[in-house]
């Protein structure tokens, strides 16, 4: 099984807990026993029972999917936020040919950034949760770039999955605060490349304000820039800065330009990187204390399949409906040795056949205490090579089959031997047909020989 983080465990889990919920239970026999097999405490059972089932009814693929087009739509949004930023700058400085109106620039820089950055602490201190519309547009690309339609399950899974610890706030704060990093960071960047490759003159204009409320507002918008090194304009440039004939004095120039640069890099830059920071902080913290909360409906009905008081052999559920291929070798147990079994055979099937000294014999299984015996070894030292000897007289049912595929599952290779018929008797074609299609449906190979010398070497 692919390596997965404990986010995605817990994920996996709580989409197959919605998936019961909503469609019953599911086929998970097999599941649970070899949660049982494993060990642990009740949430670790459940964790391995859920990311077993996971596996193999495709939702660990379509996660795989959903995160491929998460990262994807991720990328999108932040080719997204670096053109946007590069364009506020455009817009903000021109083209140079006329003189830019430096208050004019900075609210084109600043104004819908402080404005989208206050409604989002309002919202998040007030509300205590909040629907970003990036966030929400993030999740929706993600779905649609997965392109795997059980990954619809996995979104739902998730939010409601943070909502119990409160981190889809954090999680949409750090998404939100960093695409307008992005965006103030390509802003600024630009801006700088502009200015050294164009020759910018800055104006201040009024109508009904006096000169010493521009004044003011550029010595207060320039204290912290100031602070940190970066120069402001004296009073006598801010002054001559409205006179179309004095503006373009190098000095006055470039004192505007360092002013709003700096202005920039602490009033748009700097805010959304320390809120990054601390939403990535709070998200990373949260994270890892996430767990499952046993109380839910879905986990509470578990408790007795995957911890019993007292160990039941054999097994009590029917056949499956449907016949899941098998995967072999899904064991993260090493696999060594070949074993050889036989499946409900009767007496004119001679038992056990000529084996080779390497080769052990589990028998013939035909009660529900030996079959879950033996599942039960296999599940704790899986065989490298495993031969299932068949009675291709009897139908193959769906009981059979599904014991035969839980068999599968638990080595590293199998092969089935469809017996041939006692002396005197024949086998019927269409049952012998029906055994061919439903181990072709499994992807198990089998043929009329035995396959000793398989079992033996490792090949043919």
């Amino acid at each position: 099984m692919t390596q997965l983080s404990p986010l995605q465990r817990l994920w996996l889990t709580e989409t197959v807990r919605l998936r019961e919920a909503h469609a019953g239970p599911l086929d998970d026999l097999e599941a649970n026993r070899r949660a049982r097999t494993t060990g642990g405490d009740l949430p670790a059972r459940i964790e391995n029972r859920a990311l077993w089932l996971a596996e193999r009814d495709g939702l660990l693929s379509a996660m795989l999917h959903w995160l491929q087009g998460a990262r994807l739509a991720l990328l999108v949004l932040a080719v997204m936020a670096v053109v946007s930023g590069a364009g506020l700058a455009f817009a903000a400085l021109g083209n140079g040919q006329t003189p830019v109106n430096v208050f004019w620039a900075l609210g084109s820089l600043l104004g819908l950034n402080l404005i989208l950055l206050l409604s989002w602490v309002v919202g998040l201190v007030c509300a205590g949760e909040h629907g970003a519309g990036l966030g929400r547009l993030w999740l929706w690309l993600s779905e649609k770039l997965a392109r795997d339609a059980k990954a619809a399950q996995l979104g739902p899974a998730l939010v409601l999955l943070l909502q119990r610890r409160k981190l889809n706030r954090w999680a949409v704060g750090a998404l939100v605060n960093g695409l307008w990093l992005l965006a103030m960071l390509s802003a600024l960047v630009m801006m700088l490349l502009l200015m050294a490759t164009r020759r910018y003159g800055f104006i201040w204009e009024t109508t009904i304000l006096g000169a010493d409320v521009f004044v003011a507002a550029t010595r207060a918008l320039g204290a912290l820039p100031n602070w940190l090194g970066f120069s402001v304009p004296t009073v006598e440039m801010i002054l001559v800065s409205t006179d179309s004939s004095l503006y373009n004095n190098e000095l006055v120039r470039q004192s505007w330009a360092i002013w709003l640069v700096g202005v920039v890099l602490i009033y748009g830059v700097i805010p959304r990187l320390l809120l990054y920071v601390f939403c990535r902080w709070r998200w990373k913290t949260g994270r890892d204390t996430l767990q499952l909360d046993l109380t839910l409906p879905g986990y509470s009905q578990l408790r007795e399949p995957l911890m019993p008081s007292s160990e039941r052999l054999g097994v009590n559920d029917s056949a499956p409906e449907q016949l899941h291929h098998v995967q072999a070798g899904q064991s993260a147990l090493q696999t060594d040795g070949a074993l050889i079994v036989g499946l409900e055979l009767d007496d004119q099937q001679p038992w056990p056949p000529a084996l080779p000294a390497s080769v052990k014999d589990a028998g013939i299984l035909d009660s529900r205490e030996s079959r879950q015996t033996l599942l039960e070894q296999m599940t704790r030292f899986p065989p490298a090579r495993l031969a299932i000897a068949c009675d291709p007289r009897r139908s193959p049912d769906r009981g059979s089959l599904a014991l035969i595929g839980e068999l599968a599952r638990s080595a590293a290779a199998t092969r089935v031997w469809l017996l041939q018929a006692p002396p005197g008797q024949a086998l019927d074609a269409d049952r012998l047909s029906d055994w061919h299609a439903a181990l072709e449906q499994l992807g198990l190979p089998f043929a009329a020989s035995a396959p000793l010398n398989w079992l033996e070497t490792g090949h043919d």
